[in-house]
């Protein structure tokens, strides 16, 4: 009963992750679509993708309070609400104006919404796509409001609570947060702009970009799973979590460095290769982007502390669309996109295998004054 109990608030968790990034991949599935329908520049397109992080950005520290003071069953169902609306709305937007709007309301969910969406959007169009997934999207706000979250243990030696100034001052937070950074920009350089790119520059159909985006998606799901049963089976076996998460982190950069280079420069099929291969690489370093903070901050301090790295991550998102846009906008070509996404890489190395110090937890109690 104890194991039922934790795992159907974390099937659910996960079924809004879910969601989340099926509703979140739709307007890069349907860029070649709004950009014919629409009359939009590049530059546009990439604003497009880059306005949902001008909100979700300065407002992630305050979620990770929220979570912490108010719990996860309101937070999350204030947020599924509001995310689902602004997705069906979506459909509604008569212009770029509209569109912008909708995004500032708004792990396998990139591989099912592409394909899915992709699929639908050829044949019912991309405004009935956005009304579907977002109507459809409020289902799993019945099955979150039933559920009951159960209490954890009350230990007798409460760990102290830092002050948000004694978060900020850790090194650790800043590396994790310049790799975080590094990590997201070449993703949602990818995940904002890999439809319109395979369609645009690489001649694919709508249906067979769904198709080839899909499988990239579901092969970064796949790699994020199994490397975080390994990761969770070498830290059990009594590995140093430094030891562990250091060489996966500053790796998966390498890899995605090498790979941005490959997929601009290559021939389609290599081309194609070089982007399985950035999933794969990129799904490795997924566990420990979040394993890192929780291990350092520990339970009193993961939301403020994941929420501030989060934030600083998600700058990525309001800078590579829009600015990815602009660079090709400008040169007519792809280029130079995927080469500043290759260099940003580089500061990640920097930030995961440089800056931060030794993965291991934080004793509050002898650095800060307790809130």
């Amino acid at each position: 009963m104890r194991s039922l109990s934790i795992e159907r608030p974390l099937l659910l968790v996960t079924l809004a992750v879910f969601i989340n990034y099926i509703d979140r991949g739709n307007l890069a599935t349907a860029a070649p679509l709004i950009q014919d329908q629409l009359g939009l520049t590049t530059t546009q397109l990439g604003l497009l993708g880059s306005a949902f992080y001008y909100t979700y950005v300065p407002l992630m520290p305050a979620a990770g309070w929220f979570a912490e003071h108010l719990g996860p069953k309101l937070a999350l169902a204030a947020g599924m609400l509001v995310w689902s609306a602004a997705t069906a709305f979506s459909g509604l937007a008569g212009g770029i104006v509209g569109l912008l709007l909708m995004s500032f309301g708004y792990l396998i969910g990139p591989a099912v919404g592409t394909a899915v969406g992709g699929y639908l959007m050829a044949y019912i169009g991309w405004r009935a796509v956005f009304l579907l997934f977002g109507l459809a999207s409020l289902i799993w706000l019945w099955p979150w409001h039933r559920l009951s979250l159960p209490s954890l243990p009350v230990s007798v030696d409460q760990p102290a609570t830092p002050s948000f100034a004694a978060i900020l001052s850790r090194r650790a937070l800043w590396g994790a947060a310049l790799g975080h950074f590094a990590a997201n920009y070449s993703y949602y350089f990818i995940i904002a702009w890999l439809p319109f790119y395979l369609v645009r520059v690489r001649g694919f159909s709508m249906t067979a970009m769904a198709l080839t985006a899909s499988w990239a998606y579901l092969l970064n799901a796949a790699a994020a799973l199994a490397m975080g049963a390994l990761t969770d089976r070498w830290i059990r076996s009594g590995r140093d979590p430094t030891r562990v998460y250091k060489p996966v982190m500053g790796l998966a950069q390498v890899g995605s460095f090498l790979c941005m280079l490959a997929m601009v420069t290559l021939p389609p099929m290599g081309s194609i290769a070089a982007l399985l291969a950035f999933q794969v690489i990129a799904g490795c370093s997924y566990p420990g982007l979040f394993a890192i903070p929780q291990t350092f901050a520990g339970p009193n301090a993961t939301g403020r502390w994941v929420g501030v790295q989060n934030a600083c991550g998600n700058i990525a998102g309001m800078i590579a669309p829009v600015l990815s846009g602009l660079l090709v906008d400008r040169s007519g070509r792809f280029d130079t996109a995927f080469a500043l996404a290759a260099a940003i890489s580089a500061l990640g190395f920097a930030g995961w295998v440089w800056i931060l110090p030794r993965i291991a937890p934080i004793d509050w109690s002898r650095t800060c004054k307790t809130a």
